[in-house]
């Protein structure tokens, strides 16, 4: 019985490992669009970080990426920014691989 015991603390310690992965790797693909998307509208230095960490933000709105999207683009429009939603999407599913790739080599 311990057998299978550790078997299912095993499985729920992965998921919860998974769960934290995931968040970070989000958090950091947002971080990234924001200062893209700063340099896009010529905000540069301290102000490209704070926007950054708006867009990092902006992801505990609703569940999933949407309302990141919404505010990156609704912005970049602002900006008289010529920049389409699969603009956006593409890039977050570059800097989404791109995270990753960060994190993995800072464990």
């Amino acid at each position: 019985m311990a057998s299978f015991n550790d078997r299912e603390k095993g499985f729920e310690n992965k998921f919860k490992h998974d769960e934290q992965l995931r968040f970070k790797v989000g958090a950091r693909r947002n971080k990234l669009l924001g200062i893209w998307a700063a340099g896009l509208m010529g905000i540069t230095g301290a102000a490209a970080e704070a926007y950054a960490m708006e867009v990092v933000h902006s992801d505990f709105e609703a569940p999933g990426e949407d309302d990141v999207l919404k505010k990156v683009l609704g912005d970049l429009k602002a900006k008289k920014v010529d920049a389409t939603e699969h603009s956006v999407r593409r890039r977050m599913d570059e800097l989404l691989v791109e995270a990753k790739a960060q994190l993995m080599q800072e464990d």
